[in-house]
C-alpha cells in the first residue's frame, strides 16, 4: 500500500470513531459489508470508487474533500506532481485532485478520466445539493442526473446541483477526460 492509501485507511477509521459508529453501524449506513470495511480500515485493500462513494455518502463528505483531508496542510500552489491521484484499474477510472477544498478555500477541482465503454453509477450524492460544474475536455460522455440524460462533447459544460442518483457512461469507442468543479 502507498503512504496515501495508508493515510486514507487511517482517516476512514478516524471518521467512523469520531461519530462513535461501530463497523456494523457504518455497514448499514453505507451498504458496504462489515468485512470489506474492516479490510479497508486495516489497509489490507484499497477501496473501490463505488465503496468510497458509499462511504462519502455515509459521512456526508465529497470524495475530493475526503481525499484532501488525508493530504498535508493548505498551500496556495498545487504542483501537478503533488496532486493526489486515485486509480481504480478494474473500471479504468482515474481521479486527480487538482485543487482540493481545504480551509480557507471551499471550491474543489478534480480531473477524472474514464476509459471507453465504462460506466460509474452513484445511488446518491455524498453531499445532497452540492453545486457541480462538469467540463468535458476529451472524448464523449453520457451523464444522467436523476432522470435527465445529457450527452457531452469536448468543451461542453454541465452545471447542476446534485440531489439524487447520477450515472456516467462512455461510448464503446472512446473514453472521457473531464474537469469537475465542486462548490
Amino acid at each position: 500500500m502507498t503512504p496515501l492509501a495508508n493515510r486514507l485507511a487511517d482517516h476512514l477509521k478516524k471518521l467512523r470513531l469520531e461519530r462513535e459508529w461501530s463497523l456494523d453501524h457504518l455497514a448499514i449506513r453505507s451498504g458496504v459489508s462489515r468485512a470489506s470495511l474492516s479490510r479497508v480500515e486495516n489497509a489490507e485493500v484499497s477501496p473501490t470508487a463505488e465503496v468510497l462513494g458509499k462511504l462519502c455518502t455515509a459521512f456526508a463528505l465529497p470524495l475530493s474533500r475526503l481525499l484532501a483531508q488525508v493530504e498535508v496542510a493548505f498551500t496556495p500552489l498545487c504542483r501537478q506532481g503533488d496532486q493526489p491521484v486515485w486509480t481504480e484499474e478494474m473500471i479504468g477510472y482515474q481521479r486527480r485532485v487538482i485543487s482540493p477544498a481545504i480551509l480557507p478555500l471551499r471550491a474543489e477541482i478534480v480531473e477524472c478520466t474514464l476509459r471507453a465503454d465504462m460506466e460509474i453509477t452513484y445511488a446518491a450524492p455524498s453531499v445532497p445539493g452540492q453545486e457541480h460544474h462538469l467540463i468535458l475536455q476529451k472524448g464523449a460522455l453520457d451523464i444522467w442526473i436523476d432522470a435527465d440524460q445529457y450527452h457531452l462533447m469536448p468543451g461542453d459544460c454541465l452545471r447542476y446541483h446534485l440531489f439524487g442518483a447520477s450515472r456516467f457512461k462512455t461510448p464503446t469507442d472512446t473514453g472521457a477526460t473531464y474537469l469537475l468543479v465542486l462548490l
